[in-house]
């Protein structure tokens, strides 16, 4: 436990649409959960005073089921929150969402010292990521504006506002309305205001994957608000559109997120540049401050670079047998502790490329059978139920790790979730990352693996293309200049599997007169020196607080 931070910082509230604090709470689909809820921790072990903002979703995200063909089929059982660790708040809070007026019922979760406010409207907050365009943005005013509310009623004081993502940027939209009802000011110099408390952070380096609200709809849930503001909806749409952009184009939440907060980050340094080349028109700064984890909850027994071969090379054995009992218990496969582990757990995107060594079939199967350097291959991850290529990435994979020949070497782990994923992490020799250049915003998954002994090998890409160093695991050659995205998947691909096959297998196998790996265990040791200090949440933190948190407290 660090000691707390005192002045100037009151207030932290921090914002997410989903918190992925524990498995025994599922309100988290993945990636973005997964950071917020180690947000929430690592700002609990120091101190800060933080509070989380979020919803309660009746099914959360879903559980996944495998068909006989291998297709991913979709569960959304009821989350009883008579059965969850959380606890009803005496505060209710008033809503119109298009006339309609709603109330929302408040939960909370404690996660050490740090409150999670969770809000619940019946009918809105029903499935995370679920619904069509209308359904997500009556569950984003809930976020963000009733959030604000929420705040408000409790007393929380906040200084600070941090929008994860820009499902919560309604918030923003709900202080200024305030500033401008109860503090009698203009617009303009209510924005003035609340600018400098908001913080922004993006995690999308692709803007098909930001949300935009038709105008219509806009009109319809935010002509009050507008009215209230003393503006019309023109001027309401300019603060979501970029700056050659028509009156009637989509309201952009990231435009609108980066527009209205005083200070904004993405979340490594190639995706601050990314982002900086998405947003140039805006004329906003991007700073960069790089996903961590929160050590306790993914490497509970992390090993040490300082332990001897012996003691080093037990944990790893242990660690892996620990993955392959999860796979034998959840998929039914009988893996070999004594094999070469590669791990692959995330979402089931296109561009994260699941199925790039299932490219090279034959080369691949010659990896996996070879009599005396075998390699075993774990898969797990979901697709969104809307994402058709995905759940068909999901298929292939599996459908491959069927073949009679390969199902003592393969295998897909169905219903993937923090759990799953931690056994994923402490087994796994090396961790697997193949996204294209450069779409990975961070990618925290590898950091989880390293800290507990597992080597990355990853493209260049997310948080990996600026803590790679040329000793501290592998670098998958990366040919973003190949306009064919075949042919650029086929090259990548083989420079993949040279490094399989040339340098990664021969040094697992290689063993000395006492059986042990011996350049393998240094190979991991330099692996943590390298990146243990530089991953974790403690650091992220500390860089937060530092460089946004801080400053503005001292400028609201």
């Amino acid at each position: 436990m660090l000691v707390p931070y005192g002045e100037p910082v009151r207030a932290i509230a921090y914002f997410s649409p989903e918190f992925g604090v524990s498995e025994d709470l599922p309100q988290y689909s993945g990636g973005l959960g997964v950071l917020a809820g180690d947000h929430l921790k690592g700002a609990a072990d120091m101190g800060l005073p933080l509070v989380g903002v979020g919803l309660f979703y009746d099914h959360g995200y879903f559980h996944q089921k495998l068909d006989a063909s291998g297709w991913q089929q979709e569960e959304f059982p009821f989350q009883d929150p008579g059965t969850l660790p959380v606890s009803p708040v005496d505060a209710r809070v008033s809503l119109e969402l298009a006339g309609e007026h709603v109330e929302a019922e408040v939960w909370r979760h404690d996660v050490g010292s740090v409150r999670l406010y969770l809000l619940h409207v019946d009918g809105v907050t029903d499935r995370l990521y679920g619904g069509d365009v209308e359904h997500r943005l009556r569950q984003e005013i809930v976020l963000g504006i009733g959030g604000v509310r929420l705040l408000a009623e409790l007393g929380v004081d906040a200084e600070v506002f941090h929008s994860n993502e820009g499902h919560a940027g309604f918030l923003m939209l709900e202080r200024i309305r305030r500033a401008i009802v109860d503090g009698g000011l203009s617009f303009d110099d209510a924005v003035a205001s609340v600018r400098p408390g908001g913080i922004f952070t993006t995690h999308t380096p692709v803007s098909a994957g930001i949300d935009r609200f038709p105008r219509e709809l806009m009109e319809r849930y935010f002509g009050r608000w507008a009215a209230e503001c003393g503006i019309g909806v023109d001027r309401l749409m300019e603060l979501g559109h970029f700056p050659d952009e028509p009156p009637d184009a989509p309201l952009n939440m990231a435009v609108l997120g980066l527009r209205l907060a005083g200070r904004a980050n993405a979340v490594s340094e190639l995706h601050a540049q990314v982002s900086r080349e998405m947003f140039a028109s805006l004329d906003v700064r991007i700073d960069a401050i790089t996903n961590g984890v929160h050590v306790p909850t993914w490497a509970p027994s992390r090993p040490s670079p300082d332990m001897g071969n012996e003691a080093l090379w037990r944990a790893r054995s242990e660690g892996r047998q620990q993955l392959v009992d999860i796979v034998r218990t959840r998929a039914g496969v009988s893996l070999d502790a004594g094999v070469l582990t590669i791990g692959f757990a995330r979402r089931f995107a296109a561009y994260k490329r699941a199925t790039l060594l299932l490219s090279q079939p034959e080369r691949l199967s010659a990896l996996l059978l070879s009599a005396d350097r075998p390699v075993q291959l774990v898969f797990a991850g979901k697709a969104h139920p809307a994402d058709h290529q995905g759940k068909e990435l999901i298929q292939q994979v599996v459908q491959f790790a069927r073949r009679p020949e390969l199902q003592h070497r393969m295998a897909f782990v169905e219903d993937y979730d923090i759990a799953v994923g931690r056994s994923f992490y402490a087994g796994s020799d090396v961790w697997l990352n193949t996204p294209r250049r450069p779409h990975e915003a961070c990618g925290t998954s590898g950091m989880k693996a390293v800290l507990n002994g597992g080597i990355h090998c990853s493209v260049l890409d997310g948080w990996w293309d600026e803590m790679y160093d040329g000793s501290n695991g592998w670098a998958i050659p990366s040919f973003e200049d190949e306009a064919d995205e075949g042919r650029r998947d086929h090259r990548e691909a083989d420079g993949l599997f040279a490094l399989l096959e040339n340098e990664i297998v021969p040094m697992f196998y290689e063993r000395d007169d006492a059986g042990l790996p011996v350049d393998w265990l240094d190979k991991i040791r330099t692996s943590l020196r390298s990146l243990a200090p530089q991953v974790t949440a403690e650091r992220m933190l500390r860089e937060y607080v530092d460089r946004l948190y801080e400053p503005a407290s001292v400028s609201t």
